[in-house]
């Protein structure tokens, strides 16, 4: 369905929109497994330990548990595999990316007093988030066509303002949804006679094939400062700020072949049975900074146990997005060309966006100073998503999808270490993280709005995230002030791509199951003096 749009919020410059969807805000709010690989390697179950260089952006409470300064780098190769399965053929892509996850310092002061001995403050670098991943299918029969959507949602809009004149571009000079002046000026939908109403490609007897394909790139880099200290030795805290520069990227590639369609006729004046097809090819660029705060908590009532709570408020976003796309079309009537976005009028908005906040509640054992076990819950409300416009004011539409299409996310991390000698230890983790998607948002149930507030946005496809799992292990040698830590981690991700939502103008839309199964090196080196 259409969104309201209200004309005074969006001025009298549609390059100067305001717009995005809920789908855009699920993306940028997905903090991964990610830091040193002592904390990879156990599962993240580091909430109640600290005194690694990871918690400084995970439970601020650990800088406390420091009796010494620390400095340390972590390098990551990270070897990407994701396999999309579509009407039973399935298609792998794989990419292999390097990068730095964690470096930091940590400053220790003694202050020799009874109550608080130590004060403890840090700074530090960490890549909280990659979004990249590439991935491609195809659909070796359709059961309708994304033209038809186009054609259903574009009824009642003349088309007198959907092309363009001498001193008229209907992409700046009309309030009208660019998918459908994109649509029409690339014939995969027309007119129905002399009426505001349009018919797309497909009909009774039309048959084809499909495909995709998705790159996405990009991070969330968080810089932090935390400072904290213990009281007694048995309570241990801290808290810190952090500022974030997020930056993603994606490229999306749908196209449609299909035989006995409603095709464009030599002259454009209706339509004709024939052959034809079209790729709708879309880029979209968000951008920003943002800040945080966290803080936290570790209890050790006695030696062989300790409990972790951290919060972490909300990150809030100012952000900038632009977009562009093309459809390039062919039909056996003589019509082929491009039809495209791009003509000095690029989307461009800006937008503020809130991320949820999360609670962490921990939770460990140390069994006669050599065995460790750690057990982490994260609490993660999706729904409490929100998103405004440039000016502050809330787009109540975005936030009610934002709630129909997300819920909260519960994250169970374990991990062991185990001491083989004073200078080498070995280590295992395990970490679920349940599905953020409703289940009406999972069971097309619902239609999904891609489109942006005030339908600038051209991009109609999507992904339902579901599961993900990481299995962890990795060793660790210290010689005196240096330490060397080495993690393998292994990521599961399942989701499914949909090339347009449900709707009532087509059949049920092609969609495709994707698995990520990504498998990472990581290194630690550091030195605590």
């Amino acid at each position: 369905m259409k969104k309201a749009i209200i004309t005074a919020l969006i001025g009298t410059a549609p390059f100067m929109a305001f717009a995005q969807s809920a789908v855009d805000a699920y993306q940028l709010a997905q903090p991964e497994l990610r830091g040193t690989a002592r904390f990879m390697a156990m599962g993240g179950a580091f909430g109640a330990l600290g005194g690694n260089l990871s918690t400084l952006t995970q439970n601020p409470g650990g800088i406390g548990v420091y009796r010494g300064n620390d400095v340390g780098v972590t390098l990551n190769l990270d070897i990407q595999s994701v396999k999309s399965m579509a009407q039973g053929f399935g298609m792998t892509k794989n990419q292999t990316k390097f990068n730095c996850n964690n470096f930091g310092y940590v400053g220790s002061i003694m202050t020799n007093g009874d109550f608080m001995p130590v004060f403890n403050w840090g700074a530090s670098y960490s890549r909280t988030q990659s979004f990249d991943r590439a991935y491609h299918g195809r659909f070796n029969s359709l059961n309708g066509s994304l033209s038809n959507y186009i054609a259903g949602y574009t009824n009642g809009i003349p088309s007198n303002e959907l092309l363009p004149s001498k001193g008229y571009n209907p992409y700046q000079d009309s309030f009208n949804p660019w998918i459908s002046i994109l649509g029409y000026n690339s014939y995969i939908i027309n007119p129905i006679g002399n009426s505001d109403k349009y018919t797309g490609l497909w009909q009774d007897g039309t048959s084809g094939t499909g495909g995709f394909d998705v790159l996405e790139k990009g991070y969330v880099d968080e810089y932090s400062i935390n400072f904290g200290g213990n009281i007694m030795n048995t309570v241990y805290w801290g808290m810190g700020f952090g500022i974030t520069d997020i930056n993603y990227e994606s490229s999306t590639y749908y196209e449609e072949d299909l035989n006995n369609a409603l095709i464009p006729n030599s002259e454009a004046t209706g339509v004709e049975n024939g052959n034809g097809g079209f790729g709708l090819d879309n880029w979209k660029r968000i951008s920003g900074n943002g800040f945080n705060f966290k803080t936290g908590i570790i209890v050790a009532p006695i030696n062989e146990l300790r409990f972790g709570l951290a919060v972490h408020t909300p990150t809030y976003y100012n952000l900038s997005q632009e977009g562009w796309a093309q459809i390039d079309y062919g039909y056996s009537s003589g019509y082929s060309n491009t039809a495209q976005t791009d003509d000095g009028y690029t989307d461009y908005f800006e937008w503020k966006y809130r991320t949820p906040w999360r609670l962490i509640a921990s939770v460990a054992g140390v069994i006669e100073s050599q065995f460790i076990v750690s057990f982490d819950y994260e609490y993660r409300p999706y729904q409490n998503m929100n998103a405004k416009d440039n000016d502050g004011n809330q787009y109540n539409d975005i936030k009610g999808d934002i709630e129909t299409y997300y819920q909260t996310c519960n994250i169970f991390r374990l991990g062991g270490e185990y001491r083989i000698n004073r200078n080498l230890s070995a280590r295992i983790g395990y970490s679920s993280q349940s599905s953020p998607s409703t289940a009406q948002f999972k069971n097309n149930d619902v239609d999904v709005w891609t489109f942006g507030v005030d339908e600038t946005e051209t991009q109609p496809s999507y992904q339902i995230d579901d599961k993900t799992q990481y299995i962890t292990c990795g060793l660790g040698y210290r010689y005196k002030e240096l330490y060397i830590d080495a993690a393998y981690v292994h990521k599961n991700r399942k989701s499914t791509f949909h090339a347009y939502t449900p709707n009532n103008f087509t059949s049920t839309p092609p969609s495709a199951k994707i698995t990520d199964n990504n498998n990472q090196i990581v290194l630690t080196l550091g030195m605590r003096f």
